[in-house]
């Protein structure tokens, strides 16, 4: 048996956004729960129900509940839930994101003004939403985690309105750093290379850029959602306990090149 300690030992950690077991949010989840967390687990309707309730359960959570992101009355019953199961949240994993398929497609320009609404909604507002709703639960501190992309800072093709929203979401970190660090509740985003998930598929032309992301970085190789958790685990432990306000990288080097 392991003499390795649980970091995690005791928190209690909620993640928003496991789709299946390719997620990069259940890689996370699995990270968590190897260092000692409880989970929690939240699904958008019964489609993804059918997904996401077996791996929760096979990492024995007590909570898996519904959540619309973009429904704050959906949003109220979930941390409602949580006060009542576990009385605190110490970490909080925001892996959401939506835009219309017409969006990620063609120019960006054509972007309709629903279209922007919805994916700056779902993929960015969303964070300010469940971090305000967490900050109560974490009087001993806490550390929140989201997930962008470099289309947030560089012109990705197809990427369109989720570059933006990605953008928006990273700044969305920056400002809720700064709003939540006196009560030392951490607030950082993970920019990950491309990885094969089921959000992914819905970019065109992805194996393209999947290829192509293999080629242009100094590593010469893609990254895998191990490494996004292992980046995600290491911001909710102690080893980051300074670390507030930042987008830290997880894609081979892909964002020092031009």
């Amino acid at each position: 048996m392991s003499n390795t300690p649980l970091v995690f030992a005791g928190m209690k950690a909620l993640i928003v956004g496991v789709a299946n077991e390719r997620s990069l949010a259940w890689a996370i989840a699995q990270e968590l729960h190897k260092g000692g967390a409880e989970l929690g687990f939240t699904y958008l309707g019964e489609a993804l129900e059918r997904r996401v309730r077996p791996l929760a359960e096979g990492v024995n959570s007590p909570l898996i509940e519904p959540c619309n992101v973009s429904d704050d009355t959906q949003i109220e019953a979930l941390f409602s839930k949580i006060q009542k199961t576990w009385g605190k949240l110490d970490i909080l994993i925001h892996s959401v994101a939506f835009a219309n398929r017409e969006d990620l497609e063609g120019r960006f320009i054509t972007t309709s003004r629903q279209g922007f609404s919805n994916a700056m909604d779902i993929s960015a507002y969303s964070l300010v939403a469940l971090a305000r709703h967490s900050e109560p639960l974490m009087q001993n501190g806490g550390s929140i985690v989201t997930l962008s992309y470099y289309g947030a800072e560089k012109v990705v093709p197809n990427y369109n309105v989720m570059g933006v929203a990605k953008a928006a979401l990273e700044a969305c970190t920056r400002y809720l750093a700064w709003d939540m660090g006196p009560k030392k509740i951490r607030v950082n985003a993970i920019s990950a290379g491309p990885v094969k998930t089921l959000a992914a598929a819905g970019i065109r032309d992805f194996r393209s850029m999947l290829a192509s992301a293999q080629e242009k970085t100094p590593l010469k190789e893609t990254i895998e959602a191990e490494d996004v958790g292992a980046l995600a685990a290491f911001l909710c432990g102690p080893g980051a306990k300074h670390i507030t306000g930042s987008t830290m990288y997880v894609d081979s080097g892909a964002h020092i090149m031009s």
